[in-house]
């Protein structure tokens, strides 16, 4: 049993949003287009509370993308971004929902940073995403959407770590940076997750 995990799909992550991925939206018809292949789809949403301390704002005297230790942890100070209920925070309007059974919120504790579907960055919290997939019956997921050397990322490797056999579909996600993205796939392959294109699955 197969599922593709959709990861924050959402406005503030395409271009003109808050925390833009460049050609974010380029992945928009691979991500509809997969979505039949699969025995479930899951979608995540990042979902800060207003003035979570993953934002800059909320660290005066610091600058944004500079990186300061929070709660026994590097920390990655963002723009404002995907704040609950703001409209960058919706998933993207042409984004098909049909086949998505359900849509994980991640990012809530206004404390922690979570970069990964399945945890908190610290791993101090589930999202019960991973009892969810194993209650039906899931034994490979495919990751794809934003960022690549972020989200999608942190996403592949807790479910390779959770014991899911793990692709990432390269061409239907982006990232931020050449370099972070080279070193999150070189990552990921130590760790025996695969890399794949978006027409080995659309055969």
């Amino acid at each position: 049993m197969t599922c593709l995990l959709l990861i924050d799909f959402q406005l503030d992550f395409l271009p003109g949003g808050a925390l833009a991925v460049a050609e974010g939206d380029a992945i928009l018809p691979l991500l509809n287009g997969l979505q039949p292949r699969f025995d479930l789809v899951v979608a995540t949403q990042d979902w800060h509370p207003a003035g979570h301390r993953s934002f800059a704002s909320t660290h005066p005297g610091h600058d944004l993308f500079s990186e300061i230790a929070w709660q026994g942890l590097p920390q990655r100070l963002w723009p404002d971004h995907c704040v609950q209920g703001s409209p960058g925070a919706q998933l993207h309007p042409g984004l098909s929902l049909d086949r998505v059974e359900a849509i994980f919120r991640k990012g809530t504790d206004p404390e922690l940073d979570s970069y990964s579907a399945f945890f908190d960055n610290g791993h101090r919290r589930a999202t019960g995403l991973s009892a969810y997939l194993r209650a039906r019956g899931i034994t490979q997921v495919f990751v794809a959407g934003l960022a690549s050397d972020y989200c999608v990322y942190f996403s592949a490797k807790d479910a390779r770590s959770e014991g899911f056999e793990v692709a990432v579909i390269e061409d239907a996600s982006r990232g931020i940076s050449a370099g972070s993205i080279a070193a999150a796939k070189a990552d990921l392959l130590a760790q025996g997750v695969r890399f794949v294109q978006a027409s080995e699955v659309l055969v």
